[in-house]
């Protein structure tokens, strides 16, 4: 059902964000006052009021953040399309036991709304391949999964 609003991630969304997974963020850019929207994937559900992310500590949505730290997270799983509203906090500077300096972002959900269009579903969900080294990004995901998890 279109436009169905929930104060926390219903059991389908937790479930997704178990693992790393592409999602899209909108922040308000810090310079210019517009909607700001990037790609992620080191995502994780801490609980279901709770999303952590991590980010390069030198990225714009870091920026974006500290100036104005509502954001919303775009996932599409559950064979629809889901905007999650929450305010965001900077949890830690520098992800310990990584070996890129990545900032901790934390989320603290206020509303999860399903924004699929009106008589339609998802039939396929993303996919996306990692275009480096496989053993390299393999390595480097399973150790920032591990970190976001343990903070």
């Amino acid at each position: 059902m279109a436009n169905q609003v929930e104060p926390r991630l219903i059991k389908a969304l937790y479930d997704e964000l178990q693992q790393e997974r592409f999602v899209t963020l909108a922040t308000v850019d810090s310079e210019t006052g517009a909607p700001s929207v990037n790609s992620i994937s080191w995502i994780f559900a801490k609980d279901e009021y709770t999303i952590l992310f991590a980010v390069d500590n030198r990225s714009r949505i870091v920026k974006n953040i500290t100036n104005n730290n509502q954001v919303v997270i775009n996932i599409i799983a559950n064979e629809s399309t889901y905007a999650i509203l929450g305010d965001s906090s900077i949890k830690e500077e520098r992800l310990k036991d990584v070996p890129l300096k990545l900032a901790l972002i934390e989320v603290a959900i206020k509303e999860v709304r399903d924004v699929m269009f009106y008589g339609s579903k998802i039939t396929t969900d993303p996919k996306y391949d990692k275009t480096y080294d496989k053993d390299a990004a393999a390595r480097l995901d399973k150790q920032v999964m591990e970190a976001i998890k343990k903070a």
